[in-house]
């Protein structure tokens, strides 16, 4: 794993560093909450060259004319930012993006974005801070492992300050016919179902089963194999997925809704923040 020195992490909405933490860096690549609306457009923009022109989604007509994949979400959002220092510090820079979306910010729509697929009446009532993570994604050039662990470090320590109790949010397997990836569905159904507590239901109008096959029919570590990293990021940290799968046509993908309690992205980051501190202090 890289190694990554956390130098300060910018509070969401104040629109620069604060007191706080800035900025997390592993050689050339850093990572950061977005500071001006510049960089918040690189991020859409990026979004759009991932989700439409590499993955095939459809877009509407502002986001053909714009080439920018954008929301009402995004007005209310903070965006996780990778940027190559070694292109520039700034919306040039801009390499990777996360969407993360806090229960008072989704209080502003009247909604999380992940109601429009799930019931998620368990998830906002779970006791604690919640927050919805989507819209990642990793320009091709920068998908090796450095960039996407450096966003889960800045994941880890956006909840690590803002006391987030649990995450959840949709998380996409490419293709929309649910029988090519039967194998994966029915494995992430047995293996990884949510507690009922914390499950999250695809909305009925929507529900696709994700039983599809015999789950003694195929071997459950070739599944966990095949599926996309971002799914398995999610399950090494005790990750579960609710009940349903959900058909986006528009964005080409499968999706499932994805739950982490953050318990260990807390514990790993108390770990790294306590190491990094008795390290500058010896």
């Amino acid at each position: 794993m890289t190694a990554i020195d956390p130098v300060g992490m910018p509070a969401p909405g104040d629109g620069g560093l604060t007191s706080g933490f800035g900025e997390l860096r592993g050689g050339n690549l850093g990572v950061r909450i977005a500071a001006t609306p510049q960089e918040i457009d690189a991020a859409q923009a990026l979004r759009y060259r991932v989700f439409y022109e590499e993955m095939g989604a459809r877009p509407g007509e502002d986001a053909a004319a714009s080439h920018r994949d954008r929301d009402e979400f995004d007005a209310v959002a903070d965006h996780l930012l990778v940027l190559d220092h070694a292109i520039g510090p700034g919306p040039e820079g801009v390499v990777g993006t996360y969407r993360l979306i806090r229960q008072a910010a989704a209080a502003r729509i009247g909604r999380f974005y992940s109601a429009d697929e799930y019931d998620i009446s368990t998830v906002i009532g779970f006791p604690g801070n919640v927050m919805e993570l989507g819209r990642s994604c990793v320009h091709a050039d920068y998908r090796g492992r450095a960039a996407m662990q450096l966003l889960w470090r800045g994941i880890a320590a956006y909840v690590f300050l803002h006391r987030i109790d649990l995450m959840f949010g949709c998380a996409s397997l490419p293709g929309t016919d649910p029988d090519a990836i039967a194998t994966e569905l029915t494995y992430l159904y047995h293996n990884h179902l949510a507690p009922p507590a914390i499950r999250p239901r695809a909305l009925p109008s929507r529900y696709v089963d994700m039983r599809r096959v015999d789950p003694a029919s195929f071997d459950p570590r070739r599944a966990l194999a095949a599926l996309p990293p971002l799914i398995k990021g999610y399950l090494r940290l005790g990750g579960f997925v609710g009940d349903g799968a959900v058909i986006d046509p528009q964005f080409n993908t499968t999706d499932v809704a994805v739950v982490v309690k953050t318990d260990l992205v807390t514990d790993k980051y108390y770990r790294h923040y306590e190491r990094q501190v008795r390290d500058a202090l010896e």
